[in-house]
């Protein structure tokens, strides 16, 4: 029986109690596949901060490289000034960790409520594979005369043909991998971030030449968004830089139910990643046991796939599906499930 090593960072406000709901399906279905698990708990987050001034040192890092992979439940406190948290928590998880993508499935689930009318869960089943440690957000630029009527404030979009290509590989080995419609779509700006995206498509095509059974096609993102609330079905797999994937992920999140119900991957192919529910700490209902849980359930199954326990994955999955078609939740809005944050993650534990 293969022993896993999990680091888990509740953080702050509600994602400790979505954390304890996907530990306690993870605990569930351990015993119903052939695979066993320690989990490490780290403090790190806004209250940690406020009482140490502490972000996440790097030896923190240097133990995160020993594990099999990290669980984030949410990083955001109202006390700190945004920023903090954000670049000396988060980004540098990525940057240190080298988790150069970001992996967001976009899945509407049987019984979930979309705001797009005349769409199911036949027509909104897409990925979006996001670049993770480039562009806008690395941090280049700064500010001249600032706070005067002359400031002026640079930041700089780094993109290298490194960074640019391992993302695109990877993009397009996972639509290989998904083997659904085989179709790949690079979103980007060519019109006119034309120094960035010029790199981009030179690089798409070429590396496209190397699957020739995968279709490809291009979209502007600002055509790519119109597309995900017109035609979501014409999507299988999108690949985009930082900026861009964090944007239209977090439309993705919407049509497929909200944020209660969408998880991500930060994935480094080769090291350490990070799973996590992709909405943010909530603060307003810390401690009130009525945040929906099942985006960080979701987060679960996709860090049991990422290291090789599929089988264990596809009962999470299916089990949130029993969930969701048995109509004991009602929504996906905190406060309005009809069950509360415990409640939903007793279900899917008896489900798996």
């Amino acid at each position: 029986m293969k022993t896993y090593r999990i680091g888990v960072i509740p953080g702050d406000g509600t994602g400790p109690e979505v954390v304890r709901e996907g530990l306690k399906v993870l605990e569930a279905v351990s015993k119903k596949s052939a695979f066993s698990y320690t989990t490490t708990f780290y403090p790190f987050g806004g209250e940690h901060y406020l009482k140490t001034g502490e972000t996440l040192p790097d030896s923190a890092i240097e133990e995160f490289k020993k594990l099999d992979a990290l669980y984030l439940g949410a990083i955001g406190h109202p006390e700190v000034k945004p920023g903090i948290l954000e670049r000396g928590i988060l980004l540098k998880l990525r940057f240190s960790l080298d988790q150069y993508i970001n992996l967001r499935p976009v899945k509407l689930y049987p019984g979930v409520w979309t705001p797009i009318k005349d769409k199911g869960p036949e027509d909104i089943d897409f990925v979006v594979v996001r670049e993770n440690t480039e562009g806008l957000y690395v941090g280049a630029g700064g500010n001249l005369h600032q706070g005067t009527p002359y400031e002026v404030a640079i930041q700089e979009s780094i993109n290298t043909r490194r960074g640019v290509e391992r993302c695109i590989r990877f993009a397009f080995e996972f639509t290989k991998k998904r083997n659904k419609k085989n179709k790949l779509t690079l979103c980007g700006k060519t019109n006119v971030l034309t120094y960035a995206f010029d790199l981009w498509e030179r690089t798409f095509q070429e590396v496209a030449q190397e699957y020739p059974n995968i279709k490809t096609d291009y979209a502007h993102v600002d055509a790519t968004t119109m597309w995900m609330v017109k035609n979501p079905e014409w999507f299988d797999v999108i690949v985009t830089d930082n900026m861009f994937g964090d944007i239209i992920t977090d439309l993705g999140a919407m049509i497929q139910g909200g944020m209660g119900i969408a998880a991500g991957g930060n994935i480094n192919p080769e090291g350490v990643s990070m799973f996590e529910p992709i909405g943010g700490s909530a603060p307003k209902y810390t401690g009130k046991n009525v945040i929906n849980p099942l985006a960080a359930i979701s987060a679960m199954q996709m860090l049991l796939s990422h290291i090789g326990e599929e089988e264990a994955a596809q009962r999470i999955e299916q089990a949130i599906i029993k969930a969701l078609e048995s109509g004991k939740i009602k929504s996906m809005s905190a406060g309005q499930m009809g069950l509360n944050t415990s409640e939903v993650g007793d279900l899917i534990a008896s489900l798996v």
